[in-house]
């Protein structure tokens, strides 16, 4: 398990975050992150293979709910 001060060091590494605002990084197991200013929400680690199929499932509701 990963300690609460692991999560904390690659949160604040810049390099973790592409664009300044996709976070990915594959040493943190977590789906889901806090977003840089963290009262803004959370955002999905895209190192996170699983992350990925959640996006395609939001995308799909999305797509279906506005397709009708």
């Amino acid at each position: 398990m990963t300690s609460q001060e692991n999560k904390d060091k690659w949160h604040a590494d810049s390099s973790n975050w592409k664009l300044g605002i996709l976070y990915f990084n594959k040493e943190d197991k977590r789906i889901f992150v806090p977003k840089r200013l963290g009262f803004l929400g959370w955002t999905v680690n895209f190192a996170n293979p699983i992350a990925y199929v959640i996006m395609i499932g939001i995308l799909y509701i999305l797509y279906v709910s506005v397709s009708k």
